[in-house]
């Protein structure tokens, strides 16, 4: 990876300059500018949360069918595709934007605040597009009318896919990407490559960062269960103590990422995040549960990282006469972005954004279920400046914030980016 991204950087330079801005892409994107940020306005004052994205489904539905595209509701519950095919033959790109909101109750004092109230996991929250999934769905809605005015241009087809539940869809119905996938909306469409965005609150608008490679982690999910023997706490010679044997392999998998992990190649993440087990301070129980988060950005190590999580768990239980079982769910793949398909399409994204504002950067170990389409066909994922240039980064809100703010003045970009792209992508496809 040390080298792919040396070599990438050596040709970058000479690679993005072949590239033009296209003045016709931003001379319209700018005529609808209000008209997007509006769309923005309204979905942020009405979110939904994963799978129940009904009503916004619904006001992307009317929106491409008012373009005349061929349209595709129902996809993973509440998915919408739209078709567009270009009066010449040629490839297939697909531009995707998710549309879930998150539990968390909004405290920006904005005219179109959420006031929206649900019940999630039996509490009363809030929702909030707190991770800017509104601003992708408006970005993409724009892309999709500026393309859709110029067919006559389009060498192939464009599939707009707006995608429910990124956020995480409950366990028991599944959703998201991952089922997108499934359902049929890469391959239904012979799609042969999938771009997105991700709007970012702590970077300036009119800027964007990228990383060819792993750009974002797989997240993967772990509970590990220690059963000992439960005694008085005033005879612990009597016990077999979980406790202290949980304490023991917390230690444990941070040495695995500390001593065991070549961390020069790619960054390992293994958090404990809940410590369960006991009901009083004077009892020993004969159980601990440890769950937490394992965050990885190469594929060979995520499958040593496994093995050692396992082993660490088990050997350190069995050590203290306890057992351990040991459980890692699926979750999120890494968000790879294919090093050919990065080469080809960010000459495109500097040359519309600007070279000085186009950043390499560092993988990120967050997670995204872009990962899903990437895992299927070469892929390209971005994130795109939504921070007010006149703010301290120090003081930008995060993503999952009840505080969580963008500009709308970065819209237009990324509405730019969109287009351009899927021209691009196309043009060069069919030369």
């Amino acid at each position: 990876m040390r080298n792919l991204l040396l070599v990438f950087c050596l040709l970058s330079a000479t690679l993005f300059a072949q590239a033009q801005p296209d003045a016709k892409t931003a001379r319209a994107a700018a005529e609808i500018e209000s008209k997007v940020i509006g769309w923005r306005h309204h979905l942020h004052e009405n979110p939904e949360l994963s799978n129940r994205e009904f009503e916004t489904a619904r006001y992307v539905e009317k929106h491409l069918r008012g373009l005349g595209l061929e349209v595709k509701t129902g996809i993973a519950y509440t998915g919408v595709v739209g078709i567009l095919k270009g009066d010449k033959p040629g490839g297939v790109i697909a531009l995707r934007a998710d549309m879930d909101a998150l539990p968390v109750t909004e405290i920006v004092d904005l005219p179109y605040a959420s006031k929206v109230k649900t019940t999630y996991l039996g509490k009363d929250v809030g929702v909030m597009h707190a991770c800017g999934h509104d601003t992708h769905v408006a970005m993409l809605m724009g892309a999709a009318e500026l393309l859709s005015k110029r067919k006559a241009e389009i060498e192939g087809t464009v599939i707009f896919i707006f995608q429910p539940a990124e956020e995480g869809a409950p366990k028991e119905e599944g959703g998201g990407a991952r089922m997108m996938v499934e359902e049929g909306v890469l391959s239904d469409y012979n799609v042969e490559t999938a771009f997105g965005i991700h709007i970012n609150s702590q970077t300036p608008v009119g800027h964007v960062n990228y990383k060819p490679g792993g750009a974002m982690a797989a997240s993967n999910p772990f509970k590990i269960v220690v059963k000992g023997k439960q005694a008085h706490g005033s005879a612990p010679w009597a016990s077999v103590d979980p406790v202290v044997a949980a304490a023991q392999i917390i230690i444990g998998l941070q040495t695995i990422v500390s001593r065991q992990m070549d961390l020069t190649k790619e960054p390992v993440v293994i958090s404990v995040g809940k410590i369960e087990g006991g009901v009083r301070n004077n009892i020993i129980p004969d159980e601990v549960t440890l769950i937490g988060t394992i965050r990885t950005l190469d594929r060979a190590m995520k499958k040593d990282v496994f093995e050692r999580i396992h082993k660490t768990a088990t050997s350190i239980a069995e050590a203290s006469g306890a057992s351990a079982e040991v459980e890692i769910q699926d979750g999120t793949l890494i968000t790879f972005n294919d090093p050919e398909i990065t080469r080809r399409l960010m000459p495109t994204v500097v040359a519309t954004a600007g070279e000085d504002n186009v950043h390499l950067i560092r993988p990120i170990t967050g997670a995204e279920d872009f990962s899903f389409y990437a895992e299927k066909v070469p892929s390209l994922f971005i994130f795109l400046g939504g921070m007010d240039p006149e703010m301290n980064r120090a003081d930008a809100p995060g993503h999952h914030t009840p505080n969580f703010r963008v500009d709308d003045r970065g819209l237009k970009l990324g509405v730019e980016i969109y287009t351009n792209v899927a021209l691009d992508y196309l043009g060069g496809k069919a030369r």
